[in-house]
């Protein structure tokens, strides 16, 4: 089960400007067994290369859906790794009615201790929208990250955020209440995204956000109620008792679902060194200049500082 047509990320590249494309690697399927899961991971395999960086998607995402933003990373001397977590992309699950967040978190620690230990090379890892936070709570947990790199830090938490994360914001201001309540009764219930999220605003290109929205492999699939409730109550490391790496914050400029100040007001709050780039222009799915250009640029300085 090694080849796979990939044929999704030339759908998402082809709205990236057209230099970049010529230089993005093709990604190589590999498999990882967790629990009783087949992860999907794609990966552009670089044994020379200096660093190692490891992508998280978030709700709607999947690896051939950020490959394209990858495979630029890729090009430039980092070898990548980006899992399809479950529900989402080609990662195989026995029940995905059962699916919740904390089984995100627990197979992205467990992910990334495995690799550490098998590559010692310094390993960055970046969340893309909700995959921030994960990012941010497996570093902190696992201890072995070398740095974290977020272009959006959705705390359920924090009140505001959750109306933004929400395609109405009454819906988000009572999820943590009204949710779990639901999820008692019909948590293995799966409805679309797309219902609950609003993700026309996925990208300022409509033609780009439709493309997220209606995706099988992502935004327009279904994910348990259960999940929902999940994500909504689950208690996160407080920045302040953060115990990971140095955490770049990347938050597009122009976001139409998550405003940076959400970001930028958990950011402020991290126990530790933190560096806050705005990307000009660009909105939550950053793939306009000169924004895409600045993230490229921070990237380059994240990682020459590993290896300096």
């Amino acid at each position: 089960m090694n080849e796979i047509e990939y044929t999704e990320v030339e759908r998402y590249a082809s709205f990236l400007p057209s230099e970049r494309r010529l230089s993005m690697r093709p990604p190589t399927p590999t498999w990882w067994a967790w629990r009783d899961h087949r992860v999907h991971v794609a990966r552009a395999i670089a044994p020379e290369a200096s660093v190692r960086a490891l992508i998280v998607h978030g709700a709607g995402g999947h690896a051939g859906a950020l490959w394209p933003l990858a495979g630029v990373a890729a090009a430039e001397d980092v070898e990548v790794m980006v899992p399809d977590l479950p529900l989402y992309g080609r990662t195989l699950c026995p029940d995905r009615s059962a699916v919740r967040y904390r089984d995100w978190v627990d197979l992205l620690c467990d992910l990334v201790i495995a690799e550490k230990a098998a590559d010692p090379r310094p390993l960055i890892l970046f969340g893309a929208s909700m995959g921030g936070l994960l990012a941010y709570e497996t570093a902190t947990r696992t201890g072995v990250v070398d740095a974290v790199m977020a272009t959006c830090l959705l705390d359920p938490g924090d009140r505001s955020a959750r109306e933004n994360a929400a395609r109405w914001s009454v819906l988000g201001r009572f999820a943590p209440r009204t949710l779990p309540a639901l999820s008692r009764i019909a948590g293995d219930v799966r409805v679309p995204i797309r219902w609950l999220t609003p993700m026309s605003a996925m990208s300022n290109n409509s033609g780009l956000a439709k493309l997220c929205a209606t995706d099988p492999l992502g935004g327009g699939g279904r994910v348990p109620l259960g999940f929902l409730a999940d994500w909504f109550t689950f208690e996160h490391t407080p920045p302040d008792h953060y115990r990971g790496p140095a955490l770049t914050l990347v938050h597009p400029g122009a976001d139409r679902w998550t405003p940076p100040e959400v970001s930028e007001r958990f950011s402020a709050r991290i126990a530790g060194p933190t560096r806050v780039v705005r990307l000009e222009n660009c909105g939550h799915y950053p793939v306009e200049e000169p924004g895409l250009a600045q993230l490229e640029t921070t990237a380059r300085s994240v990682f020459d500082a590993l290896v300096g």
